[in-house]
């Protein structure tokens, strides 16, 4: 994925390539979830196949018992009434044993696909070039590891388990229905022609609408991260009062396309009843015709009866698992697409023998733009021998802080080469290019936990005589031994117990 598919990663009304692309790659990533655990899955198959099929077998106890048994019993034979209701009732308990062992099995599979998703996500998020991150606001990364990853979770843990037990309990109960009275499945089959129509209406309405609850979701986190990031400009400037107004129209975009959601349903939802109850009440007029005839025993009517009645319900099941498909489905087509996109700085597949020595760096012929076409450094070259300090002066937008991305090749020039110590950066591993380069920038960035796990970050075993080494040579050293904890003192938020210039200098140290 590149650049350009980060940009359209946002649009609503896709074109049908641009949809086939996403649903491709959308499906790759379903399969590449499945794969680790496709054993595990059989067994949950057979599981509530077994379930299901013993679950749908009891109406038909019903019909033996109405036909059957108790005219038998009427008769004096009670035998056959006490085999059927005991053999019932061991239906109606194993049924609920093994729906209950499936529910947890099928958690347990799903916290590991989840489990398997979040970390690779992160994983993935952390390699990924300083260009993409640039693009890529940290809102909407938060948003992928937050709505969309949690709207997949509830699909798994309810809306799949429903979804598997309903359509196979919904399949069994037409075949029983079949070997029952065909004529009664016939007046199920016609019911279907309402259904389709209304089943594809809802299908066309709610995969735009759940595109645009999921945009809106993530246009609320992004300014919400955004403003909490920079709440010193925010009150310096004293701009609390626009962005409440700015937050205020974001919540009542996202309330408004929630409520469309809300309304589709709210027609879905009784018209599947409806078509249920109609189909029901056809049922029973046309089979007590028949009973009246003498075509139909009423045990078998009261079957079929039971099974229509009980074949809509998953249909109302798979309503609301719809609704969890179509947001899951989004969440499904963002996380994919961050997981599609490659570093636009690669590692080298062979790294050269590198070991920093002097520190001679030269821009060879060096020519760089950002993937949106704009050239920032026109062709030059600049020899910077080893031992040197220099200045880079020029006006904001010159180039100046690129220069020095592009020597911690957080960026690759479009053309020319940058070397360090007469070795092109593209052929040095970043491990040994980090062991040798550091970048420290105006934000000086603090993680959260102590001082001296700040200064060691690039190499946590060092000793504490090596961090306060790093501390004093940068003149950091007095200050921190003056803080409450020393080098044990937490930095607190971002570094929000030490001043600008003192996380300047924790930087500088580590």
């Amino acid at each position: 994925m590149s650049m350009q598919g980060v940009q359209n990663e946002e649009k609503i009304d896709l074109t049908k390539e641009e949809t086939k692309r996403v649903r491709q790659r959308s499906m790759k990533l379903l399969g590449e979830m499945i794969k680790p655990i496709r054993n595990r899955l059989w067994i949950s198959l057979l599981l509530v196949i077994t379930s299901q099929a013993i679950r749908v077998s009891l109406p038909s106890l019903v019909a033996v018992v109405i036909d059957k048994s108790l005219p038998a019993a009427v008769a004096g034979d009670f035998e056959p009434l006490i085999w059927i209701v005991a053999l019932y009732i061991g239906a109606a308990i194993t049924a609920s044993a093994l729906i209950a062992f499936f529910v947890q099995f099928a958690a347990r599979i799903n916290q590991d696909i989840m489990l398997g998703l979040r970390t690779r996500l992160f994983a993935h998020t952390q390699k990924l070039s300083i260009e993409f991150h640039e693009t890529y606001t940290s809102g909407r990364v938060i948003s992928r590891q937050t709505n969309d990853l949690d709207s997949i979770m509830e699909l798994l843990n309810s809306g799949g388990n429903e979804m598997i037990a309903g359509l196979l309990f919904m399949i069994f109960t037409a075949v029983a229905l079949i070997r029952l009275d065909p004529a009664s499945f016939l007046i199920v089959l016609i019911s279907f022609i309402p259904l389709w129509f209304l089943t594809r209406w809802f299908q066309r309405n709610t995969r735009t609408n759940y595109r645009k609850t999921r945009v809106a979701s993530a246009k609320l986190i992004v300014f919400f991260v955004e403003t909490m990031t920079g709440i010193r400009a925010v009150k310096a400037f004293r701009k609390e009062k626009n962005n409440s107004e700015k937050y205020a129209d974001l919540v009542e975009d996202y309330r408004a396309v929630n409520a469309k959601v809300i309304q589709l349903f709210g027609i879905f939802d009784p018209g599947l009843i409806l078509i249920g109850r109609v189909t029901a009440a056809a049922v029973l007029l046309f089979g007590g015709l028949r009973v009246i005839d003498g075509d139909l025993g009423i045990g078998t009517l009261v079957a079929c009866i039971l099974y229509v009645s009980s074949f809509y319900d998953p249909m109302e099941q798979l309503a609301m698992f719809y609704n969890s498909f179509q947001s899951a489905s989004s969440g499904l087509e963002k996380i994919s697409g961050v997981l599609e996109e490659q570093p636009s700085v690669a590692e080298p597949k062979e790294p050269a023998e590198f070991e920093f020595s002097r520190g001679h760096i030269n821009f060879d012929k060096v020519q760089f733009a950002y993937s949106n076409g704009a050239v920032v450094l026109p062709e030059f070259s600049l020899d910077i021998p080893a031992g040197q300090t220099i200045a880079l002066v020029g006006t904001t937008g010159a180039g100046k802080s690129t220069l020095a991305k592009l020597i911690s090749r957080f960026y690759d020039p479009v053309s020319g080469s940058v070397s360090i110590d007469e070795t092109n950066l593209r052929n040095i591993s970043d491990t040994q290019l980090r062991q040798s380069v550091v970048m420290v920038t105006q934000e000086a960035y603090l993680f959260s936990g102590s001082v001296a796990e700040n200064i060691a970050l690039g190499k946590p075993l060092a000793t504490r005589d090596e961090i306060e080494a790093a501390a004093k040579a940068v003149g950091a050293h007095e200050f921190i031994l003056a803080l409450p904890d020393g080098y044990d003192t937490d930095v607190n938020k971002r570094g929000g117990r030490v001043s600008a210039g003192q996380r300047q200098l924790i930087s500088f140290a580590r």
